[in-house]
C-alpha cells in the first residue's frame, strides 16, 4: 500500500520568536512521538484542502494562509473528465527505507483558533519555539516521527538556517 500525505509546518511569531505547532502522536500500537500536523490525502482531494482538514482535525486550528498557495495552477474545465493541480510546496518527502511507503508535501502555513487538548489520533498540540525545537532534535532526534524529523531538519536548515548537529550511532 502507498500513501500520499499533506503535512503542515504551522508558524507564528510571538515575542520576537518563531514558533511552530508540534503534537504527540496517539495511534494504537505506535510510540508516543512528536509530530507535525498532517495526514493522508483522500481520493481526488487537493493538497491544500487535505492540509486544512488535517490541521483542523488534529489541532483545532483553522489554516488562514499557506505559503505557495498563490502558485497553484489547475486544469479545471479544460477536459471535463480530468482536473490536475500543480502547486509549490515548501518541501516534499519520500520514505526510502522502512516504515510505510509514502510520499508527502510540507506546506508552511499560518492558522488561527484555540488548540485542542486531543485531536484526531493526537494529543497535546502546542506551540514550540524554533530554538527549543533545534535543541530537542540535537539532544534526542528519535522523539520525533521519522518523516517529520527529516522535514524539521529541512525546515531548520532552509528556513531559519539553524540545522542542529546530530550525533549518529
Amino acid at each position: 500500500m502507498f500513501f500520499v500525505n499533506a503535512r503542515a509546518i504551522v508558524e507564528r511569531e510571538r515575542d520576537g520568536k518563531t514558533e511552530i505547532v508540534v503534537q504527540t502522536r496517539n495511534k494504537p500500537n505506535q510510540p508516543k512521538q512528536l509530530e507535525l500536523p498532517g495526514g493522508g490525502v483522500e481520493q481526488f482531494e487537493s493538497l491544500t484542502a487535505a492540509l486544512r482538514r488535517e490541521v483542523k482535525e488534529e489541532t483545532g486550528l483553522d489554516v488562514t494562509w499557506i505559503e505557495g498557495e498563490d502558485t497553484r495552477i489547475d486544469t479545471e474545465g479544460i477536459n471535463t473528465d480530468y482536473a490536475v493541480e500543480c502547486i509549490r510546496p515548501f518541501a516534499a518527502y519520500q520514505t526510502i527505507k522502512g516504515g510505510i511507503d509514502s510520499v508527502g508535501y510540507y506546506f508552511i502555513c499560518r492558522a488561527e483558533g484555540d488548540l485542542l487538548k486531543e485531536g484526531d489520533r493526537t494529543q497535546n498540540p502546542r506551540w514550540i519555539p524554533i530554538d527549543e525545537l533545534a535543541e530537542r532534535i540535537h539532544n534526542d532526534p528519535v522523539q520525533f516521527i521519522n518523516i517529520d524529523l527529516a522535514a524539521i531538519m529541512f525546515y531548520l536548515k532552509h528556513r531559519v538556517n539553524a540545522l542542529p548537529v546530530i550525533e549518529t550511532k
